[in-house]
């Protein structure tokens, strides 16, 4: 039997979001300082699950809060990866926001590889988030390697380190080059907001889904950094046979001549 001030302490904060036939359950916010270079920022923090149990799928009532509860430890959540959302500021209203989806990387956001750009890319968009005054940093759970999976992509950097190259790779391991999809990303976003977003990316991909899930969105902010000789080439790929938008023309960089 759950205790009925739980259940009180958890309904306002679990909300169902239902786009289509889908259907996604949302938890926040909470409140999440994070130290960004020696600097305390407070962010409120939001993470989702979809809801494919039929009777999940009831909507925020007491009731459904109930069952949800109930059932969270049986749901073996930790053997997969949830996506979360850090929103800054007034997000639902200010006039401008800035917008980073964000594939989760392991090696990167974790470890601090230098294989590739994404831990570079995450803490640095959460920097122009915050002297922004408003946005939302989307980490993307089910985005690694381009969508396939963890265990799938250290096979993929062995094949990298024989001489393939990313899409390469994925495409040998009988992956499609890039088979993220941001629907459920971008339903939490209509969600929170509503209002017109710049999109923090390289990836006109990410622009295309947002603009054919209706979201007003023309603007575009670049993210480039962090280049060495360790990921060269793969932000080369990224460029050549990704489609990704280059900021300014670097011709130290697309001639292979990249400074250490």
């Amino acid at each position: 039997m759950i205790k009925p001030d739980i259940i009180s302490m958890l309904q306002n904060k679990i909300k169902w979001i239902t786009n289509d036939d889908n259907t996604n359950i949302l938890v926040g916010p909470i409140t999440l300082p994070v130290n960004l270079d020696g600097e305390t920022v407070t962010f409120k923090w939001y993470s989702w699950i979809k809801a494919t149990d039929a009777e999940l799928l009831q909507g925020d009532s007491k009731e459904a809060t109930e069952l949800l509860i109930s059932r969270l430890s049986s749901m073996k959540l930790a053997d997969g990866q949830q996506s979360s959302v850090l929103v800054y500021g007034d997000f639902e209203y200010s006039d401008e926001a800035l917008i980073r989806m964000h594939s989760i990387c392991h090696t990167g956001d974790i470890f601090g590889s230098k294989r590739c750009d994404c831990g570079f890319q995450l803490r640095q968009s959460m920097k122009m988030i915050a002297q922004h005054g408003s946005g939302a940093l989307f980490y993307l759970a089910n985005h690694e390697g381009r969508g396939i999976g963890l265990f799938s992509k250290a096979m993929a950097y062995i094949l990298q380190e024989e001489g393939y190259d990313t899409v390469e790779a994925n495409l040998e391991l009988g992956f499609a080059d890039d088979s993220r999809d941001y629907t459920d990303a971008i339903s939490v976003l209509q969600y929170l907001r509503s209002k017109p977003v710049t999109l923090i990316t390289n990836n006109p991909k990410k622009m295309e889904a947002l603009k054919a899930a209706g979201m007003n969105t023309g603007k575009r902010i670049p993210l480039w950094g962090d280049v060495s000789v360790f990921n060269e080439k793969y932000l080369r790929t990224k460029v050549t046979r990704s489609g990704h938008l280059e900021a300014v023309k670097n011709p130290e960089f697309f001639e292979g001549r990249v400074a250490k």
